[in-house]
């Protein structure tokens, strides 16, 4: 199996967005591909046809290269959940809470058992795997237990490519400062720099490269322009610059709070796409205004994430929107806070005990130790019957409607599909609430629910016979593949690609 590495002088650099549009290039040029990372940290996460939990970007990286996620693809997980402690995710099931100082004692050799035996299994059904690497290679106190990066790429001789974000300046101190750090084993696997979201004329350019060629013997072999395309977001850091900015042709606004845990934003990839809609991000300490609806979105930690909507007094404003007739959507945890209580009796997220939801739907939720992690296949029943939905659930909890003699108007309460446990709809407030992640992927329930909001205002309605936005990210994963492969020289690196 033929292998290549991509790490980064620093987060953010780009890492993820080269391994994706390097798989989609190398699926189109005959090879099966296979992206993989040994170990995420994000709250941005996919469930694999078999169940398991992957990085969502993996999966991204799966799609560009034509082939199904699988937790091999991104055998360690970990999502932090505060109090500097992370669930671990180990091949796909969670395998404990474990603080930051504990981490490496008690899951180095798993972890490190774990990549190597998933390599394996890669190596046996793909002829090329693009690693990724995570932050910075050359984090001096952390190199002896990085399970990422150059222990990976050593492990497989895999050719290395240093990726520069120049956008941020500094980017010639960051590759010098980096090739410096390497070990001599390591740096002499780097066989070329990219330097990415490059603004500008190349020509001016020109000078440094040679220098830089000149000064450490690795080729540039790639300047890539920046790219607007909007690439999925690998955690919550990267919202503030890629959204909160009002459309020239917006005639919807949807505001999403920003939990201190917020997970599965990507959710709202799909919406973000439409081109009458505005995304607006807020923090619990932000006022809320009017937008045309609310979300509520996932997150890790539900309980902390609502005690922070009572400390700030952001539940109270939701309340009100929700009273003046505003549309209020609730995911994962989110649907979780809309209902009456949560109870966490074995305190698995916070102190046990028993919490008050924000009372806008009629459930009750108990936080349970067993993870839900499948993907579904369902029939909505609203705002339109009868459309095929598919998504994914991942969540701690059981919600259940509360008996119907201490509910007001149980006729009101409606299931958004047709089984019942996923989503439920108050078709009087026009407060919903789901455990689907994915759900505005769906073309033609997304635009069912937008043509609700665009009727509140007089808007006419959208067509509703779109395609999903995985067909609308196959565009995306193409137009970013042609920017990088025009730019990009990979000829030195991996002879006879094809």
């Amino acid at each position: 199996m033929k292998s290549l590495m991509v790490v980064g002088t620093t987060s953010h650099a780009g890492k993820s967005f080269i391994v994706t549009a390097l798989c989609r290039i190398l699926s189109r040029r005959g090879w099966r591909v296979a992206p993989f990372k040994g170990q995420n940290m994000a709250l941005n996460a996919y469930v694999t046809p078999n169940g398991g939990e992957i990085g969502h970007a993996q999966a991204v990286q799966a799609w560009a290269a034509n082939v199904k996620p699988c937790v091999e693809m991104n055998p360690i997980l970990l999502k932090p959940q505060g109090d500097m402690t992370s669930q671990v995710i180990l091949m796909g099931q969670v395998a404990g809470k474990v603080g930051a100082a504990d981490y490496y004692e008690q899951y180095f050799d798993r972890g490190w058992q774990a990549i190597q035996e998933s390599l394996r299994r890669l190596s046996h059904e793909f002829d090329f795997v693009v690693c990724e690497g995570a932050g910075s290679p050359a984090e001096i106190n952390l190199k002896h237990r990085d399970l990422t990066n150059m222990r990976v790429a050593k492990h497989l001789n895999a050719p290395t490519l240093l990726v520069v974000d120049i956008d941020r300046g500094g980017a010639f101190a960051h590759i010098i400062g980096t090739l410096e750090l390497l070990d001599p084993d390591e740096r002499a696997l780097i066989k070329g720099v990219v330097i990415n979201k490059f603004r500008g004329q190349r020509s001016l350019l020109e000078s440094g490269i040679t220098w830089l060629e000149e000064r450490t013997g690795i080729p540039v072999i790639g300047v890539i322009p920046w790219i607007n395309e909007l690439f999925p977001a690998e955690d919550s850091l990267a919202l503030l610059d890629r959204y909160n900015k009002r459309k020239r042709d917006s005639e919807l606004t949807v505001a999403v709070i920003r939990f201190p845990r917020i997970s599965n934003f990507t959710d709202f990839d799909a919406l973000e796409a439409e081109s009458t809609v505005s995304v607006k991000y807020l923090t619990p300490n932000q006022s809320l205004g009017y937008p045309d609806a609310l979300i509520l979105p996932g997150t890790k930690t539900t309980i902390s994430d609502l005690l922070i909507l009572h400390k700030t007094g952001m539940l109270e404003e939701i309340k009100n929107y929700a009273a003046a007739g505003g549309t209020v959507l609730g995911i994962c945890g989110g649907f979780q806070m809309l209902g009456q209580t949560l109870l966490d009796p074995d305190g698995i997220e916070d102190e046990p005990g028993q919490y008050q939801g924000l009372g806008l739907l009629p459930i009750k939720t108990i936080i349970t130790a067993r993870k839900v992690a499948r993907q579904r296949l369902v029939t909505s029943n609203y705002p339109q019957v009868g459309l095929p939905v598919a998504g994914y659930e991942i969540h701690q909890g059981r919600s259940r409607l509360i008996d119907s003699e201490t509910t007001d108007n149980k006729s009101a309460y409606q299931p958004l599909f047709d089984d019942p446990g996923l989503g439920l709809v108050d078709i009087t407030q026009s407060i919903w609430g789901t455990y689907l992640h994915g759900l505005f992927d769906n073309g033609p329930w997304r635009r069912a629910w937008l043509n609700q909001l665009r009727h509140q205002r007089g808007l006419a309605s959208l067509p509703t016979g779109i395609p999903d936005y995985r067909e609308q990210l196959e565009v995306v994963l193409n137009s970013l593949a042609d920017s990088v492969e025009a730019h990009l020289d990979l000829s030195t690196i991996i002879p006879n690609l094809g």
